[in-house]
Order: structure tokens, then sequence, then C-alpha cells
């Protein structure tokens, strides 16, 4: 296809494509999709071999959080039947954290439900952090808070962070039927306070909750102008007692031409396959390694993943290989920027739109912004086969499974 040729050689010269070029992506049939994986696939290992980073969440307060947030099993006035619990001490962090990195996680992200930290919880962090780098030697922390006010972001990086999370989710035209306790426009001023800081940035999207083609690819773009150097793509995953719980509109075929999309028009950036994964690619899992470089280990905030022993197998049956602690993740260009950024403090890349990267809510569940286990389906469902999705309105309880195990349990997680 002239289409992706033409991609192809834009994503390896970091170009960015059109936007009628990524609305075309998403329009591809199931008949070309493994055309489009192989395209992207060659972005992909232009700037990131075949290796896999391996991130692990640790949910630090579980639920009660007073934002409204549609697709988020901790909102307020949620039904969700999830694990409900204040903030975990440093050393019970710091124990949860080491089960990942001991799986093979290379990244830890923090995560507390709510709207933003107090300066308190910002020294309850670096305490956190303080406790598991002492532990963990060499591994990232990335926090993932919520909403930052002036100097926290600076405090976070004092106290060891290396990144910050904070997702857009959705395009700003329709951000206002998703959310109506912040706006589109303090996450966006949240993510510019971690690059200010010197923080690497992580931000990201969910994809599913009833949005259009063109609303996906303006959150993609609004991210690469944003220039995180990590965008988790979360898939919603609907939780029985929230507004988008009949939400069911992913196949597998759509979520990879979504993940094949973000690589075209982020090139060089972690692209993490973050919540929702399991239940919505499925079998087809191994084929999104071929589009991302980046996945969460074993359970998300609220929800159960896969095994980690199942991701390691995955990963290497593929043809892949864990990246190493010793390895830099990004690209040189970017690397070098972002050290430079991280030792000045003034996190900007400078390449504006001619490099994306990965800012946000933190990569942990798309309902706090780190990584995701609410996740979402793209509003193109009626490209795919009937008989691939769910009825109209059909709730799925039995493809979420709620996380019982792990932080803020007295069971062992299962990375």
């Amino acid at each position: 296809m002239d289409l992706l040729n033409t991609l192809v050689d834009k994503g390896l010269r970091r170009e960015l494509p059109t936007r009628e070029e990524a609305l075309a992506v998403l329009a591809t049939s199931d008949d070309e999709l493994l055309d489009v994986v192989a395209a992207a696939g060659k972005v992909r290992r232009q700037w990131f071999g075949r290796r896999v980073k391996l991130n692990y969440l640790v949910n630090l307060k579980s639920g009660l959080c007073p934002e409204d947030c549609s697709y988020c099993s901790q909102r307020l006035g949620s039904k969700a039947e999830i694990l409900k619990y204040t903030w975990l001490k440093p050393e019970e962090a710091s124990q949860a954290a080491a089960a990942g990195v001991a799986g093979g996680a290379k990244r830890v992200c923090l995560v507390a439900s709510g709207r933003g930290p107090t300066d308190r919880d910002v020294e309850r962090v670096g305490k956190t952090i303080a406790a598991i780098k002492e532990q963990n030697e060499g591994v990232e922390v990335c926090a993932c808070l919520g909403l930052l006010s002036d100097g926290q972001a600076e405090r976070l990086r004092d106290a060891g962070a290396d990144a910050y999370n904070h997702n857009l989710n959705t395009s700003e035209a329709t951000y206002g039927a998703i959310t109506k306790t912040h706006t589109y426009a303090d996450r966006v001023d949240t993510v510019q306070k971690a690059h200010a800081a010197g923080l690497s940035a992580c931000s990201g999207l969910i994809a599913g909750m009833g949005e259009s083609d063109e609303d996906l690819v303006d959150v993609v773009y609004s991210l690469r102008e944003l220039d995180p150097d990590s965008v988790p793509v979360n898939f919603l995953i609907p939780f029985e007692g929230t507004p988008l719980a009949k939400e069911w509109n992913l196949t597998p075929q759509r979520a990879l031409r979504i993940l094949a999309m973000v690589r075209f028009v982020c090139p060089d950036v972690e692209v993490r396959l973050a919540g929702g994964r399991e239940v919505h690619l499925r079998s087809m899992q191994p084929l999104a390694l071929h589009l991302v470089n980046s996945i969460f280990l074993g359970d998300y905030l609220t929800s159960e993943g896969q095994a980690g022993q199942a991701d390691l197998d995955m990963i290497a049956d593929a043809g892949f290989e864990v990246e190493g602690a010793g390895t830099t993740t990004l690209p040189a260009h970017r690397a070098d920027v972002a050290e430079a950024a991280a030792a000045g403090g003034c996190g900007s890349h400078g390449g504006g739109a001619s490099v994306c990267g990965s800012a946000g809510s933190a990569g942990a569940e798309a309902e706090s912004g780190c990584g995701s286990a609410c996740g979402g389906c793209s509003g193109h469902a009626e490209a795919a086969p009937a008989a691939a999705q769910a009825d109209a309105g059909e709730v799925r309880s039995d493809l979420v499974a709620v996380r019982r195990r792990g932080a803020g349990t007295d069971l062992a997680p299962n990375a």
C-alpha cells in the first residue's frame, strides 16, 4: 500500500504524518491488518530494536476519589466492588515494588487516587521513593498523583522521582463529556509542569469511550505536541458500577490499528501497551509487541492482568527480549535531551512537533493515568465484524477481574 510505504518512510525520518494519513490507518480493513502491523513494526524496530520495557504498578491509595471521571472504577459515586484503602506505608510500597522488579520491571509507577496531592502527600511519596530506590538499585520511579500545584513537580524530582504521568485520555473536544470536575487544560498544565521540572513526562490516552476516529487522532496529535517521553495506550475496561459499563466496542483488530496509528505519529517514543490489553487484545497480544516497546507487568490499579510469567513467556515466544536495567530506553537523540533537561531543570525537549514523547497522569491505570486498568474502545466499532463484538449494551463482567491481591492486601502479587 502506498499509504503504508509513506508512513514507514516518515516514521524512519521522525516526520509527522498528515491527519488524513493517521485517519486512514484507523480505516484500514481487517484484510490489511497484518500489512499495517508489519509497516508499523519497521518503525518500532528502527528506534527500539526488539526490546520490551517492563513497568510495574503500585497503587498507593485506592478508591474514594472525589473526581467524576466516567471511565474510572475509583470515581466519585462508583459502585464498582474494588479494593479501597488509604496510603500504603513506604515499607509496604517498597515491598510491593520489589515483586515487580524481581519479575524484570525496570520502572515502578506509584499511583494514588484523588484530584491531586497535598504538600504532605508529596512528602509521603518522597519517602516512598527513597525506600524503593534504597532496596532496588537503578530502578526508575514514575509518580502518578493527579493534578500538580506549583512547585510539587520540583519536590518530586528532588525526592528522586524520574518521571511523572498524567494522561490526556481523550480529545479536548470530548473531554467535557467524560469528566466535569476538572478540565482538559488542567491535565495539559500538569504535563507541562512535569516537563518544566526536568521530570520525564508520561502521558497517554484511553481508547474506547465512544470517541470518533477524529477524536483519537486529535488526542495523539496533542500528545505529540506536548512531547512526552512515553505514551501509555489504554483500552477501556468497562467496570460495572461506572457510567461506561456498557461500552464494549473494541475488537482485537481495532485495538491493533489504534496502536499502529500511535506508533506512526510518535515513532521514536516509548509507546506503552497499558490497561485493557488482556481484555481487548486477548490472544492477539503478541502482535501488539510489534507496535509497542513497553508494557505493564502483572496487575493494574483495580483490575487483574495476566500472570507476570505469562507476560515474560509471551515476550520470549514472540521473539522479543526484556530490556535490561543498563539499557537506555529512548533513542540517543531523545535520551540526550532528556538527560540535559533533568540536569538543567527545564524539561523541554526542544523538539516541539518534530518528535513525540509522553506525559501525563502517570502510566498506571487509565483511571489515574499511569498505565491503565480502565481502557478504551475506539468509536469505530461498526467497521468490525458484528460477531466479534459484544451485543450493544451488554455488560461483560466475565472479562473483568477486580484486583484482590498485591498492594493493599495480604496476598502475593502475580508479577
